[in-house]
């Protein structure tokens, strides 16, 4: 079997798919990748022996510049994206048995399949951009929603028209060039009537979260094993275990000062500080030894070893967070996030701050809930519940489409 995965956005997009990737490979599979070109994705894949084929820009070219993206970028993007797949995909896709997409609105991937005639995946690693009764849509580029506006179905219908208004032209051109019709709502055509949802269903149990005929897998891992860097396990073996302090892809425009304020956050509880610099750049300081910063690490290896972990919560993270047993403290910046931290609090693993721009005070006192032993035992508690198997499930259930055994899910 010959299976062609795509992705477009952060680290948190892409290793999840290498991960299906690799359990696919293990079950007898030929696997090839679309992503975007970032040199870290690409040491990222070859370090797992999974071939890439670039897609679209590099993504951290487009998220941190001087200043965040606008509007007018997204559009940009969105019509960039759908003709990398057309091509770039198209291209990749020849002579495979099935197409798995997610990341950001991947627009294009289920008309390369349809124009080839295998079947289409869509998958998601939470539910909050799916059609919804109990929760209005996220934030998208175009016209908003009238603020006096409540009724869901309706917000919802109004998301479809700006996902229309942001891929429609773009994406049924390039259907019309290859003798496919049009289609007239991008967003529903995308996500198809039955999507997997990528995450863990005792951290993220949102099945119902949408009238979809959601298929959960859990989370998609993809296995560490590299070693943590000398230097670090110096200074991990040197004191009790550190904070540690990163926030991922995230550029973190709206505060330009988090590195101080974490660190000294921290040492307010008198702990050490472990900084990730991450696509923010996070830097040091001053020069006392009770912080040192790192680079990407492996956070599997990581975490178990550090006090807490202040972070964007992005689900990746999170996840990894959950299975280490470590409390955790989310400063949710967009999309997904604010839910991650909202479920980190409801389960008492750790504590979600109010809102992107922590003081040192605010992050002190989420500091003061994650820091407390009876957070870290209910965190080893849950980390028990936490399943691994995510990324074998999906393959499986892909090898079982292919064969037949199940109807496709293009919906």
């Amino acid at each position: 079997m010959r299976v062609v995965l795509t992705t477009w956005g952060s680290r948190g997009d892409v290793e999840p798919v290498a991960g299906l990737a690799v359990r696919l490979r293990e079950l007898g599979a030929e696997v090839r990748m679309c992503a975007p070109p970032d040199e870290e994705f690409a040491q990222l894949l070859a370090g797992v022996g999974v071939p890439l084929v670039p897609l679209g820009p590099a993504v951290r070219s487009v998220v941190t510049g001087e200043r965040p993206p606008t509007e007018q970028d997204a559009f940009r993007l969105a019509a960039e994206l759908v003709a990398a797949r057309f091509d770039t995909l198209g291209k990749a896709a020849e002579g495979c048995d099935a197409l798995v997409a997610t990341g950001l609105l991947p627009a294009g991937a289920r008309d390369v399949a349809e124009k080839l005639g295998i079947p289409y995946v869509f998958a998601c690693f939470h539910p909050f951009g799916l059609p919804s009764r109990h929760i209005p849509p996220g934030r998208r580029p175009g016209k908003p929603s009238p603020s006096q506006e409540t009724d869901l179905e309706v917000l919802w219908k109004q998301d479809a028209q700006r996902v229309n208004a942001l891929y429609g032209e773009a994406l049924n051109s390039h259907r019309a060039a290859i003798g496919l019709p049009p289609v007239d709502n991008v967003r529903d055509h995308v996500l198809t009537d039955r999507p997997w949802l990528a995450a863990d269903p005792a951290l993220g149990p949102w099945q119902e979260m949408t009238y979809l005929d959601l298929l959960q897998t859990g989370a998609w891992i993809l296995p560490d094993e590299r070693p943590l860097p000398r230097e670090l396990v110096e200074f991990l073996d040197a004191g009790e275990p550190p904070v540690h302090v990163g926030f991922g892809s995230m550029a973190m425009h709206a505060s330009t000062d988090i590195a101080r304020v974490a660190v000294e956050a921290v040492r307010t509880h008198g702990r050490r500080v472990l900084v990730a610099r991450g696509w923010a750049g996070l830097t040091p300081i001053d020069n006392r030894d009770d912080c040192f910063v790192v680079g990407e690490v492996n956070h599997q290896a990581l975490f178990g070893r550090v006090a807490a972990v202040v972070h964007h919560g992005g689900a990746g993270t999170t996840t990894t967070a959950a299975r280490a047993g470590v409390p955790q403290v989310v400063v949710p910046q967009i999309a997904d996030q604010p839910h991650w931290a909202a479920r980190v609090a409801e389960l008492g693993i750790g504590a979600a701050h109010d809102g992107p721009t922590p003081t040192v005070d605010s992050l002190s006192a989420a500091l003061t809930t994650a820091l407390n032993p009876g957070t870290r035992a209910r965190a080893g508690a849950v980390a028990g519940a936490i399943r691994s198997d995510g990324a074998t499930v999906a393959a499986k259930l892909l090898f079982d489409m292919v064969s037949g055994d199940r109807p496709p899910v293009a919906g």
